[in-house]
C-alpha cells in the first residue's frame, strides 16, 4: 500500500498548531468557547428555561446553572430520544451513546449532535494523530492499517424512532465516519458494529491478520483480549509478527499500567509506542503531551468549557480551566457542544505542571463513585492502579482484572479490604505474598490508608482473591455491558458488586 504519511503531515501540522496557539492563552480561548457555546444553548427550551439567553459571560453563566450530575438532564435526554428538537441542543438529535460509566444502575445516553461529533469527538482523534506525528517524524502511520476496536448499537431501549440510533459512542463514531477514512481502517463496518462478541472476536482476528495493521486503536484490556486471538490463529508468539509495521496503540478508557507488562510481552517493545486519550461518551478530552509522560494536555480547541471542583472542598465553587493549581485534585465539571450545560462527569483529575506548550495538563484520578471509603481511608482509584502495576511488577504477576470493596468490622474482627484478581500469570510468591506487597505499595501511595493500616488498629491487612479466568467478561455479559468500550468498577465503596462475583467465581 502506498504510503500517505507524508501527504497527511501538512494536514495535521495545521491541527497541531491551531491547537497549540489555543492553548497560550486558556482564559481566552476558553471564554470564545464558552461564547461559542452559549450562542447555541440560548435557541433551546433547556437553556431558556435555565437563562442561557440572559448569560453573556462566565460570571453570568456560572450564576444562572447549577452544576448536576447526569439525572437531571435525563428527562431532557428523553424528549430527545423521542425526537423533539431544540431541547438540549438546537436541532434534532438522531444519535445518543449509551454508557453506563462505573457506578451501576440505570444507562445513561448521551446526544450526540452533529457538532459534538464533528467539533469534539472527531477533532479531539484527529489532533491525537497530529500530536503523535509531531512527536514521531519517523511514523508510516498511514502506510496501513488502523486497527480500531469498536462497540455496537446493542442497547436497553424497547423501541426508537425511525432514524434515532442508540449505542456505544464508537459505534457512532465509525458508522457515520468520513468514507475516505475507511480507507486507513479494519476492520469492514459490518463486523466493527456486531453485538455478539462470540461472533465478533473471530472476525476482527481473521480480518486483522490479512492486513498490514500500522496502529491500534481501543480500550487495553479489550484489546488484549483480541491480540490473543490474532496470536492464537496465526500461533506467533508476538503481533509484530503478524504486522511488521505496527508502532502504536492509542489507547484510553482505563490505567494503562496494570497492562504494560502483558503488551511487552506480545509485543516488540523496541517498536511499540503507546499514545494515551481522555475520550469520554461526553466528549474527547485530552491528549498525551509527550513521549514517556503520563500528563495530558487538555483539549482547547474541541468545542468544552472545562470548570474543576476541588475535591478536597467539594463546597467550593467550581474553577475556571484558567484558574487551576498544580496539585489538585478535582472532579470535572464540562459544558459541551452535546447539549450538557456544566455536567459533572464522574471524574476526577490531577492538575500536573504545564508543559511546554502551555495549557492545562492533567492525569486521571479516577471516578466520584469509585472509591473507598469505608474506613476513613480515602483510597482512589489512582492509588489502586498504581499500587497494583507495582505490586505485579515486584512479584512477577500479571493482572488481568480487579475489583475491591470493604469488608465490614465484625464483633471480633476489623474491617478489611478485599481484592478479587483475574490474574494472567500468577504471582510466584503466591496470594498472600503479593496482598503484603499491594498493602505496603498502597501504603506509599495513600497516606490516610497508611494511617488506617498502622499498627493494625483500624484496618487489617487486605485480601487477595484470585478469580476463575474470564470472570469479569462473565460479569460484565450477565449485566448486558459486555462491549468493547465497557469497564469493571476497579473500587467500589459497598459490597453489591464484588459479592456477585465471588457468587460467580464458586460456582464456575
Amino acid at each position: 500500500m502506498f504510503d500517505f504519511t507524508p501527504l497527511s503531515r501538512p494536514f495535521f501540522a495545521r491541527v497541531l498548531k491551531a491547537e497549540q496557539r489555543a492553548r497560550q492563552d486558556v482564559e481566552r480561548s476558553q471564554k470564545a468557547t464558552l461564547r461559542r457555546l452559549l450562542y447555541a444553548g440560548a435557541k433551546t427550551e433547556y437553556g431558556r428555561q435555565a437563562g442561557i439567553s440572559q448569560a453573556d459571560s462566565y460570571a453570568g453563566f456560572a450564576a444562572k446553572v447549577e452544576p448536576r450530575s447526569y439525572e437531571p438532564f435525563r428527562p431532557w435526554v428523553e424528549r430527545m430520544l423521542r425526537g423533539e428538537k431544540d431541547i438540549l441542543w438546537p436541532g434534532v438529535c438522531r444519535r445518543f451513546a449509551q454508557s453506563s460509566g462505573t457506578s451501576g444502575g440505570k444507562s445513561k445516553y448521551i446526544p450526540l449532535p452533529e457538532a459534538s461529533l464533528n467539533d469534539c469527538h472527531y477533532a479531539g482523534a484527529a489532533f491525537s494523530v497530529a500530536s503523535y506525528l509531531g512527536h514521531y517524524p519517523d511514523s508510516h502511520l498511514f502506510g496501513g492499517k488502523n486497527f480500531i476496536l469498536g462497540g455496537s448499537y446493542a442497547n436497553e431501549l424497547a423501541s426508537l424512532p425511525r432514524g434515532v440510533k442508540v449505542g456505544d459512542l464508537s459505534a457512532s463514531l465509525i458508522d457515520r465516519i468520513d468514507p475516505l477514512v475507511n480507507l486507513f481502517r479494519i476492520p469492514d463496518k459490518h463486523t466493527a458494529l456486531l453485538a455478539d462478541w462470540s461472533e465478533k472476536l473471530p472476525r476482527l482476528a481473521l480480518a486483522a491478520v490479512k492486513a498490514d495493521v500500522r496502529s491500534i486503536s481501543g480500550v487495553p484490556s479489550w484489546f488484549l483480549t483480541v491480540l490473543r486471538k490474532v496470536l492464537e490463529i496465526t500461533g506467533a508468539q508476538t503481533v509484530h509478527e503478524v504486522w511488521p509495521g505496527l508502532e502504536v496503540f492509542f489507547h484510553g478508557g482505563i490505567a494503562f499500567g496494570p497492562y504494560r507488562g502483558q503488551y511487552s510481552r506480545i509485543t516488540d517493545p523496541a517498536r511499540m509506542r503507546y499514545w494515551e486519550n481522555y475520550n469520554a461518551s461526553e466528549g474527547f478530552f485530552a491528549v498525551q503531551s509527550r513521549p514517556g509522560s503520563p500528563a495530558m494536555g487538555l483539549l482547547m480547541n474541541a468545542e468544552v468549557f472545562y470548570e474543576f471542583i476541588p475535591v478536597d472542598d467539594p463546597e467550593a465553587s467550581p474553577l475556571p480551566a484558567w484558574e487551576v493549581t498544580p496539585g489538585q485534585v478535582c472532579e470535572l465539571v464540562i459544558t459541551s457542544s452535546n447539549g450538557l450545560w456544566r455536567y459533572r462527569l464522574g471524574d476526577t483529575v490531577r492538575i500536573e505542571p504545564q508543559g511546554e506548550d502551555g495549557g492545562v495538563e492533567i492525569t486521571i484520578a479516577g471516578r466520584t463513585k469509585c472509591f473507598i471509603n469505608a474506613f476513613g481511608e480515602e483510597l482512589m482509584v489512582h492509588n489502586a492502579e498504581a499500587a497494583m502495576a507495582r505490586a505485579a511488577a515486584m512479584t512477577g504477576a500479571e493482572v488481568a482484572d480487579y475489583t475491591a470493596a470493604p469488608v465490614y468490622a465484625g464483633d471480633n474482627t476489623r474491617g478489611r479490604h478485599q481484592w478479587l484478581i483475574e490474574f494472567d500469570r500468577l504471582p510466584g510468591c503466591g496470594l498472600q505474598e503479593f496482598a503484603r506487597v499491594l498493602d505496603l505499595e498502597l501504603q506509599k501511595e495513600n497516606s490516610d490508608y497508611q494511617a488506617k493500616r498502622g499498627g493494625g488498629i483500624f484496618l487489617d491487612a487486605p485480601q487477595v482473591i484470585a478469580a476463575r479466568q474470564g470472570l469479569f467478561t462473565r460479569w460484565l455479559a450477565s449485566t448486558g455491558k459486555l462491549g468493547g468500550q465497557r469497564k469493571v468498577p476497579r473500587l467500589c465503596n459497598d459490597r453489591s458488586i464484588v459479592e456477585q462475583l465471588l457468587i460467580m467465581n464458586e460456582k464456575d
